[in-house]
């Protein structure tokens, strides 16, 4: 097995070129000139109030440097990947805040022997330097029913302390105050964890083997693996798996939560989810914590305090009162922090009405007119010319493309028929081009379907029941072809359905100055010119559409697009021959 290949310059400088590529991006940071310490570039607005020091082992961002601002973290301690920070530059940050004003320092530190060993030696370091310093451990892991001696892990629910210290300090609270009033809400914070793939730091091996299909529950977030592993199930079925072992009473690091209570929801992306997935399982979170009676006050969903690639998510749930919200709401120009609106979850109305206008024509109800028959006999002449042509089409398509395009068009005109047998033809004919159009963009699909949609609904108001005449069909033509391909980007020449097509709207321009009887030729040329299109298609090479990116040399048959086109044109004016 092979390392997992990683998009870095070097193993050794990985951590200090990610450190500066974060600072120099955002410009209300700095970097500590030696140390490995993200510090606010306003340090001077600290004078008199208490500055927060938090950090970790880097392979977690955004954390922590990205909590960094006015109103979060005053400075962030990396160490290496998944290694804690040496107290050397803990104890430089401590000193820096310390120089510039700060009344004292809160650290704020996940439970993880490196980490209270380290922060808790450089704050003993300050002490000596008569500086004001208290230290906060974050352990709000839900993993383990009896947890060791070591206590339970500091996971997501970090980054909600970073933000309620970081509000209480920006509002000049002493140190005591702030130490107290965290240490009350860490009572009821609670954080588990899932993921369907292991991470790997950087030049090794992933941090434990997971056959393909299972997923492991309640892993930490160093790559250590769960206390659980199965196969691996939908989210919803995840979500509700993990919520029930979080708030399992059995379990001595349950987190208790009553019908009624307020909660604010981290869904916690820990390094490879795709942001749909996100999505889902946001969804579903809300949706099970509502179902137990809670009442989700907000949610915030993404990547927060990651594992590096790690496949998987953690959720952490916080009990808020009025107090605590206020605090979460307020403002701070820490990067990481989304910008998330105040409203309560849980009672939003989160749904629009739809507009109340009709934007499905097929449904609405149409009188007939004079010229309802023979439009009848034209889409039937289509539809039959259509189905008969089905197999033709996908053969022809198969040499460039998926093999469909005699199955969609024959899809819609069955659709077609279908409406034929339960409805009347509107005597408008810009009715029944509107009508049509809804029904390929519903029921055809594919390109086509949004094609032959654009030219009937583009051409549709050109024509109308007292507006029926030659020159008004040539100018319904024209402009269905021009917005196909306005939107569509094609142009004659690009082996499309336009190949066909433009020819025959050429010969129909013709028809506003044609002599009295000389119709039916104008339409019997272009039907010839759609056929000559068509055919010559073999010839051109794919500018446009799925075909384009066939080799031209392998694309040898007319396009199916084109000869469709064609053989509809024929369809129309056979049954107007007849007339």
């Amino acid at each position: 097995m092979q390392a997992q290949k990683k998009l870095i310059n070097s193993v050794d400088c990985c951590v200090d070129e990610a450190l500066c590529g974060f600072v120099r991006a955002n410009g209300g940071l700095s970097l500590l000139k030696g140390h490995r310490v993200v510090l606010r570039s306003d340090l001077e607005n600290l004078r008199g109030k208490v500055a927060l020091v938090s950090g970790g082992g880097s392979g977690h961002e955004p954390a922590h440097g990205g909590y960094v601002g006015a109103g979060m973290l005053s400075a962030a301690v990396a160490g290496g990947v998944f290694a804690s920070p040496p107290p050397a530059s803990i104890l430089a940050a401590i000193l820096c805040l310390h120089n510039a004003g700060a009344s004292g320092v809160l650290l704020i530190v996940k439970n993880y022997t490196g980490d209270r060993l380290n922060f808790g030696l450089a704050a003993e370091q300050a002490r000596n330097h008569g500086i004001a310093i208290d230290m906060v451990v974050v352990a709000e892991d839900c993993a383990f029913e009896r947890p060791s001696k070591a206590g339970r892990r500091g996971l997501c629910g970090t980054v909600f302390i970073h933000k309620l210290a970081g509000a209480l300090a920006e509002e000049g609270s002493s140190l005591d105050k702030i130490v107290s009033k965290v240490t009350e809400v860490l009572k009821g914070i609670g954080t588990l964890g899932v993921s369907l793939s292991p991470c790997s730091v950087p030049g090794c091996l992933p941090s434990f083997d997971l056959p393909p299909g299972d997923m492991e529950l309640g892993l930490g977030i160093h790559g250590e693996p769960g206390i659980k592993r199965s196969k691996v199930a939908s989210a919803d079925e995840v979500v509700k798996t993990m919520l029930d072992n979080m708030t399992n009473p059995d379990s001595q690091s349950h987190l208790p939560l009553k019908s009624g209570d307020s909660v604010v929801v981290c869904v916690n992306n820990l390094g490879a989810l795709s942001r749909l997935e996100m999505g889902v399982v946001a969804r579903a979170a809300v949706i099970c914590l509502e179902d137990r009676g809670l009442v989700v006050a907000r949610v915030m969903s993404g990547s927060f305090m990651t594992s590096l690639e790690m496949t998987g998510a953690s959720l952490t749930v916080m009990k808020a009162n009025e107090e605590t919200l206020r605090l979460f709401d307020a403002k701070t120009t820490a990067p990481s922090w989304p910008n998330l609106s105040k409203a309560c979850v849980t009672g939003r109305s989160y749904l629009s009405e739809p507009p109340t206008m009709n934007t499905r024509p097929q449904e609405g109800t149409y009188s007939e007119g004079p010229l309802s028959a023979v439009l009848r006999q034209v889409l039937e002449a289509v539809c039959s010319t259509l189905l008969e042509k089905q197999e033709e089409l996908n053969s022809l398509d198969r040499a460039a493309g998926d093999g469909d395009c005699g199955n969609t068009h024959a899809q819609a005109a069955k659709v077609i028929r279908e409406w034929l047998q339960s409805h009347v033809v509107p005597g408008c004919p810009g009715q029944l081009l509107s009508v049509l159009a809804g029904l390929v963009q519903e029921k055809m699909g594919g390109s086509s379907g949004a094609l032959y949609s654009l030219f009937l609904t583009a051409a549709a108001g050109h024509v109308s029941e007292g507006r029926s005449n030659p020159a008004a069909w040539a100018s319904a033509m024209h402009a269905g072809t021009q917005a196909m391909r306005r939107y569509g980007g094609a142009d004659p020449g690009d082996r499309t359905m336009l190949d066909a097509l433009c020819p025959a709207v050429e010969e129909l321009m013709k028809l506003p100055t044609a002599p009295t009887g000389g119709h039916l030729v104008i339409l019997q040329a272009a039907v010839q010119r759609a056929a000559s299109g068509a055919e010559d298609t073999r010839h051109l090479t794919a500018q446009a559409g799925r075909a384009s990116y066939i080799a031209a040399e392998r694309v040898t048959l007319p396009d199916p697009g084109a000869v469709a086109v064609a053989a509809i044109l024929r369809a129309v004016v056979e049954v107007l021959e007849g007339q």
